[in-house]
């Protein structure tokens, strides 16, 4: 007897869940996908991974509807690299030009890329994108006063509403489609990232005018009294407010479901919280005790309930998978005199891994990874490895779509795990920080790299001038390199490595 599933996700028989283990790819099907990407947030940052001064009773309820994975990892250790790695498939490390972007990069991503918005509008998708892009936009020079583009519509997405970079960086608007949103002609934008532009007060040289004080950097152009990265003129009717990020992109979001509910749709909602600078709304405030960073998160788990309940509401529960994760490891101080460090108390963001954002160390790309699919994923919990960069084959094997002999390169097809109908995912880890590091099993190697060992944010960077070597099983804190007492295993690590290095691609 045939299975088949409807547009409400309802089985047609009561095949066990687990009797066919590739039943998925054999059948393309094509359930909505909402893929949420918090910014920063650590392993240890939310109360299903272990969390107790801050609860997150939303992610926690993806979680127990869910697959819980313990061992997901984001493909860099910082922004733009995991999210470029995400929609193309191929580890950011491969091409230069990709580490964090400024606010005023070209776009870096080719026009015409096979992508993951790609592949699924070509399965039949609509496919949308609201908040942080971090990619670049344009062709270099881009007139913010006119047509913004190339950009998100022009690699696969059907709608688009971001903001361009970060929270701390300049311009600090939003882009629907192809334009600002709000822009006053008569008031138009100006951006630099070299030297200041118009009259305009910046937090070095105007202190007194800040409600929020730099530690380190974030000294140029103020917008809404907190000074940022880069400078800024005009554009003062279209400019953001902070308290009013999280409103405005989930509205956006949810906006995004209604319109779409009744066909297939992709929806990759990329969240402000909890990146710097920490400013949730007022109804947040004082949420944790812990600080503007504890109440960020607080708001981060409200976007995601209104999310879950706006599916719910639609009946698109049982029929959407929805994936919760974060672009890399955590970090308290980067860059604001926020309270955060002094408010922390006994909370650990990375949990029990070392390191965090920037980090070689596993607190820099492990992070969250929930995958709820209610009626075809059991609950429970995975420690099969998987990475961020996987979702483009898996889905399109999901989908029933062959990829291009040349797509994707490093993107492996670990559907049956991220359905829980298998422990294997994929056969290694690649990690990317300022050093290379690749997980194999039990084993961990990471590559040489001198530099120094924290950087301004006092977060472990991972560089020794030596290889390092770590069994996980045993030592999931990375405490104990015993790279001396296994040179054989760093030798056979750091080949395949290389030999992934070297070919240009990973996927089979």
């Amino acid at each position: 007897m045939a299975t088949t599933i409807t547009r409400r996700g309802l089985l047609a028989s009561s095949l066990p869940l687990l009797a066919a283990p590739r039943a998925f790819a054999a059948t393309p099907e094509r359930p909505n996908i909402v893929y949420m990407y918090a910014d920063d947030l650590g392993y240890g940052d939310v109360s299903c991974y272990g969390a107790t001064r801050v609860k997150t009773p939303n992610i926690d309820r993806a979680a127990a509807a869910g697959i819980r994975f313990t061992n997901a990892h984001s493909s860099s250790a910082t922004c733009t690299p995991s999210r470029y790695s995400l929609l193309t498939g191929e580890y950011a490390w491969r091409k230069p030009g990709t580490g964090v972007l400024p606010g005023d990069a070209r776009l870096i991503i080719d026009p015409g890329r096979y992508t993951l918005p790609a592949m699924l509008r070509e399965a039949g998708y609509r496919t949308g994108i609201v908040g942080k892009w971090h990619l670049g936009l344009g062709k270099g020079n881009l007139d913010w006063n006119g047509e913004i583009a190339p950009g998100p519509l022009e690699v696969g997405f059907d709608e688009s509403f971001i903001y361009p970079a970060t929270g701390d960086r300049v311009p600090s608007v939003f882009v629907e489609g192809h334009r600002v949103v709000g822009l006053d002609p008569a008031d138009p934008i100006v951006v630099n990232y070299q030297h200041n532009i118009g009259n305009g007060p910046t937090g070095a040289a105007n202190p007194e005018l800040l409600r929020m004080h730099p530690s380190h950097g974030h000294d140029n152009s103020i917008v809404n009294g907190i000074s940022r990265i880069g400078y800024m003129s005009g554009g003062r009717k279209a400019r953001w407010v902070d308290e009013d990020m999280a409103d405005t992109l989930t509205g956006k979001a949810l906006g995004f479901i209604e319109r779409n509910h009744a066909r297939p749709f992709f929806l990759y909602f990329a969240t402000h919280d909890i990146h710097v600078p920490r400013v949730p709304n007022k109804r947040f405030v004082g949420a944790t005790g812990m600080g503007p960073r504890g109440d960020a998160i607080v708001e981060l788990d409200w976007s995601v309930g209104q999310v879950l309940d706006t599916l719910e509401r639609l009946k698109l529960t049982r029929n959407t998978i929805f994936v919760f994760s974060s672009d890399n490891g955590p970090v308290v101080d980067d860059g604001y005199r926020d309270r955060s460090v002094e408010l922390l108390g006994d909370h650990k963001p990375a949990g029990p891994l070392r390191g965090g954002k920037y980090s070689a160390y596993d607190g820099g790309t492990r992070v969250p990874f929930l995958v709820r699919w209610p009626g075809r994923v059991k609950p429970g919990t995975s420690d099969a490895p998987v990475s961020q960069i996987d979702l483009l084959a898996s889905l399109a094997a999901l989908t029933g779509r062959k990829l291009p002999a040349d797509a994707a390169p490093d993107s492996w097809d670990v559907l049956p795990a991220l359905l829980g109908q298998s422990k294997k995912g994929r056969p290694h880890i690649v990690e990317h920080a300022s050093a290379l590091s690749l997980i194999e099993g039990d084993w961990k190697a990471i590559e040489a790299h001198a530099g120094p060992k924290r950087n301004q944010t006092g977060n472990e960077i991972g560089n020794d001038p030596a290889p390092q070597l770590f069994n996980l099983r045993e030592d999931i804190a990375e405490q104990h390199n015993v790279a001396a007492e296994h040179p054989e295993k760093v030798k056979e690590l750091l080949a395949l490595l290389e030999k992934i290095r070297k070919d240009g691609r990973d996927r089979p």
